[in-house]
């Protein structure tokens, strides 16, 4: 046993094993000084980051590995994060004024980023180093703020975003069991599609959702050949891959497009000897009659307490806006009564009009310090430059904006007798997809035409 006050007795406590101790449990981190010499001081300083403030920070390039890790203890994150504010966490909070001023945060925000911030300090293995992205996520866990706080880390250019993407989520629970070869496989088609490829033959990185719906339609498949006794997609045959896609559907459109980039990709990496999906016809998507509307759901919405709701709908009811676009829209977009869109521009209608004068007065009230540039805002999106989701507003208008897009679109084809040059020039659309809607001229569910829009002063 050590004495307090005395010096370990080394012989005394090797006779029975070795004592380890775990140094600096509970001391505050103090800064270290800048010991470069005055030679290497101006190359040090000039890649240290400074803002207006002039607050400088230069993070540490070392890891202090963990043997474990344990649950923060409460008192001990209290103590930390009384301990007056280190060189890092001062050169945050300026820039987290700065931003905050910029982008017209609320008091409230601001306090709780800088609390956020305190924690992540506090909660550092290696103190003074820059901070992953995972660990922030956890702050909602000790009452702490996320996505704000990243931007600010982001900001002071200590941040290490170390997310996974959904994709990769995805494709690790559906390939848990298959063979090692035949994961080693796919993993490698995974990497190419998210990311690309810059040695021959090259590829262009694709939308993670791309291969999101590329292994919905594979895994089935890839799990019926796995229980069959296959090792590697190389074992794959062209009657294989025919027998085993469904019989019709959307599955079997998500499966065949994606064996047809997986083989590619491994047949380009000679990874496998053929390609089974080479020279296979390609089953055509199956085409759906678009349907109108109930007019009282429209009207309804139209009508909605909710100044965004009633816009949006407005937009896409009256203007077969679609949901990127409504997304994307800026306050510049709309000018002297008239929306342009890309190539196009065109007079909005009188109910649109009021409801978008009851929309900006909504905006102004709402955040009126917000420097967003985009017409739709909400809470999330105001203290930010960021558009909104394309989900806003249409869980609450209770409506989907491609359905009621069709709506629109069905009521102009019937409207003009089927001009499809009309709707091409009025929405935007391709021959192919005008066809799509002068066929439904035909249909014998749609021969006397949709359910007409509720007119402008029905819906005002």
């Amino acid at each position: 046993m050590k004495e307090p006050g005395r010096a370990v007795d080394l012989t005394a406590v090797s006779r029975n094993g070795q004592q380890l101790y775990l140094a600096n449990l509970h001391h505050a981190y103090v800064p270290r000084r800048n010991r470069h010499s005055a030679k290497d001081r101006g190359t040090a300083l000039a890649a240290t980051p400074q803002n207006r403030s002039g607050a400088e920070f230069t993070p540490v390039r070392w890891r202090q590995l963990l043997l474990f890790r344990m649950p923060p203890n409460q008192g001990v994150l209290k103590r930390r994060i009384a301990v007056p504010d280190s060189k890092m966490l001062i050169y945050c909070d300026a820039i987290l004024r700065e931003h905050a001023a910029r982008h017209g945060w609320s008091k409230k925000l601001t306090n709780e980023v800088k609390r956020s911030l305190k924690l992540l300090h506090a909660l550092q293995d290696t103190p003074g180093a820059k901070i992953h992205a995972s660990d922030v996520l956890e702050l909602p866990r000790i009452g702490g703020t996320a996505l704000s706080t990243l931007e600010i880390l982001a900001a002071a250019d200590l941040l290490i975003d170390d997310r996974t993407l959904a994709v990769r989520h995805y494709f690790a629970k559906h390939t848990a069991d298959p063979p090692t070869t035949m994961v080693s496989q796919l993993q490698t088609w995974l990497d190419v599609m998210i990311e690309g490829s810059r040695q021959a033959p090259r590829r262009r990185a694709r939308h993670p959702q791309t291969a999101h719906l590329h292994m919905l339609g594979m895994s089935p498949i890839l799990r019926t050949w796995a229980d069959a006794g296959h090792q590697s997609l190389a074992e794959i045959s062209r009657e294989e891959f025919t027998t085993a896609l469904p019989a019709k559907g959307a599955h079997r459109n998500f499966a065949e497009q994606g064996f047809r980039s997986l083989f590619r990709v491994l047949k380009a990496r000679k990874m496998i000897f053929t390609d089974p999906t080479r020279g296979l016809p390609v089953t055509p998507v199956n085409a759906t009659v678009p349907l109108p509307l109930d007019t009282e759901a429209i009207r309804s919405a139209l009508n909605s307490a909710d100044p965004a709701v009633a816009l949006a709908v407005a937009l896409v009811a009256f203007h077969a806006v679609t949901s990127p676009q409504l997304a994307a829209l800026q306050l510049t977009d709309i000018r002297d009564g008239r929306l342009t869109l890309q190539d196009r521009s065109f007079p909005l209608a009188g109910p649109v009009l009021t409801r978008l004068a009851a929309y900006l007065d909504h905006r102004a009230k709402t955040w009126p310090t917000t420097s967003n540039t985009h017409l739709f805002i909400n809470r999330k999106t105001a203290p930010r430059t960021t558009p909104v989701s394309r989900n806003f507003p249409w869980v609450a208008a209770q409506l989907k904006p491609q359905a009621l897009r069709e709506d629109r679109i069905l009521q102009e084809i019937h409207a003009t007798g089927g001009d499809v040059r009309r709707i091409c020039d009025l929405f935007g659309l391709s021959i192919t997809a005008a066809l799509r809607y002068a066929n439904t001229l035909e249909h014998p569910d749609l021969a006397d035409g949709p359910t007409e829009i509720p007119s402008a002063g029905g819906a005002s």
